[in-house]
């Protein structure tokens, strides 16, 4: 049907509507003859009708309704006129639209072009009667009216691999923070997985609608703006640190380029430990710019110790400022030159903060940050909570493009006299796009050389990795 023979058809059948319908939502509208209304406009209708479809055709039009009223009789004879719950749907094989009823105020039926705006005259029906049937429309078309196709790819998709108890921990902190439209959970625990989302789906009704999907299957990340990875290999009692290295090193092989070909636009954020060393892997394997792969790092070692000083001061921890940074662990460095309440320095009020004579002791509260980790593990078997609240506020920072400053693991080649490529953390600004300055911190003496140990540390086992 070309313009001109679809514009009267629209502009007399949408009047008709307009005076004989209350729906709002379907686009060409016949009206058979089942007028109540009065004697004039079944008059104008009919003489409107017998006009667009000719003498010749009544008849067929006839038979057409005839057909048509027969189905809702038959379903139920105590109707007088249709209602939305006997809907029908006739529909044109060659044409492949429907025809849903009208209403039960008006007995009439319509044609619904959804498919590029077509419209349907009534010598197209009535010339192809044979490859009409009806069939029972279901609720939901009852209910919901297509006006455009759904989004296929959420803009705020986060993929976990991992769903252990660290894992879980952050895809709920992402979850009732509403950081992300869509949740993704990887695993080769295919049971496990699927227990885990259908938890998480059961509870979406008490929070803001977030899609949750899980599978074993990598395509399912695709599109994902952050992947967070807690997956890897535990250590065994005994076990050195470079074993256990070298065992993730081949899962992460195997893990790292799926993620990366699904999702080549992402960041990727590591929080499995050795943070540091498995941060440096991934990023050697994926291919990535330094910028878009990070590790958690000492991001939670920095919460803990602003907590400590908390409640040294009596006021709440986001009023207290410090950084502890280089390696996530044991050989961590607090920067007590630049720890402050209100822009205060405390080492200008005590000299020998953090130092081994400081008669305030403030190096204890370093050591319970370092203790805290295996303390928990000893309580609980795990920790989970804080690091989970951790992730959730560094992926915040990135989907929003807050440029929030985190103590990160990230690629500290050209700072601080580094002069090797290693990982270890560093006060970051974070952004959509990942890490987009390092901040160049005044160190003392002290601290910038513990800083350099620690990387020499990690630089002589990155020596031994088969990258």
């Amino acid at each position: 049907m070309n313009s001109k023979q679809q514009l009267p058809t629209i502009v007399l059948l949408q009047y008709v509507k307009f005076l004989m319908s209350t729906q709002d939502n379907f686009g060409l509208f016949i009206v058979p003859f089942t007028f109540y209304y009065c004697s004039v406009l079944r008059a104008i209708v009919l003489w409107l009708l017998i006009g667009r479809i000719g003498w010749f055709r009544l008849p067929k039009y006839f038979q057409f309704i005839w057909k048509y009223f027969s189905l809702i009789i038959s379903n139920n004879p105590s109707l007088p006129c249709p209602t939305p719950s006997l809907a029908a749907v006739v529909q044109l094989d060659p044409l492949a639209c429907l025809l849903p009823l009208a209403g039960s105020d008006n007995g009439g039926f319509l044609i619904d072009w959804l498919k590029q705006s077509t419209a349907f005259s009534h010598q197209c029906i009535l010339s192809t009667p044979d490859n009409i049937h009806f069939v029972n429309m279901s609720t939901v078309q009852q209910i919901m009216k297509e006006i455009s196709p759904a989004m296929p790819t959420p803009h705020a998709k986060i993929t976990f691999v991992g769903v252990g108890q660290v894992g879980m921990a952050c895809a709920f902190s992402i979850l009732v923070q509403h950081v992300a439209s869509e949740i993704c959970l990887i695993d080769i625990a295919e049971d496990k997985l699927m227990g885990e989302m259908m938890d998480l789906q059961h509870g979406l009704p008490f929070v803001k609608h977030c899609t949750i999907k899980a599978s074993t299957d990598y395509a399912v990340t695709a599109g994902s703006k952050i992947c967070v990875i807690s997956a890897g290999a535990r250590q065994r009692e005994g076990e050195s640190r470079l074993s256990l290295v070298h065992r993730n090193v081949e899962i992460f092989k195997g893990m790292i380029p799926k993620l990366v070909k699904y999702s080549p636009n992402t960041i990727l954020l590591v929080i499995s430990n050795p943070v540091d060393l498995l941060t440096y892997v991934t990023w050697k394997i994926s291919g990535l710019p330094r910028e878009r792969v990070i590790g958690s790092g000492t991001n939670l070692d920095s919460a803990r110790l602003r907590f400590l000083m908390s409640e040294r001061f009596n006021i709440a921890p986001s009023s207290c400022h410090g950084f502890i940074i280089g390696e996530h662990g044991d050989s961590s460095v607090a920067v007590w030159s630049g720890v402050n309440i209100a822009g205060i320095p405390l080492k200008q009020l005590n000299p020998k903060i953090g130092d081994d004579d400081d008669p305030e002791e403030w190096k204890t509260l370093h050591k319970k940050v370092i203790e805290s980790a295996y303390d928990i593990i000893k309580y609980k078997g795990y920790t989970s909570w804080a690091i989970g609240l951790s992730v959730a506020n560094i992926c915040n920072s990135i989907m929003r493009n807050l440029r929030q400053v985190f103590a990160l693991s990230v690629n500290v080649q050209g700072i601080h006299g580094i002069d090797f490529e290693t990982y270890l953390s560093l006060p970051c600004v974070l952004g959509e796009g990942g890490i987009t300055h390092i901040i160049r911190q005044k160190l003392s003496e002290s601290e910038l050389a513990q800083l350099h140990k620690s990387g020499e540390t990690l630089l002589n086992i990155q020596k031994e990795l088969n990258l």
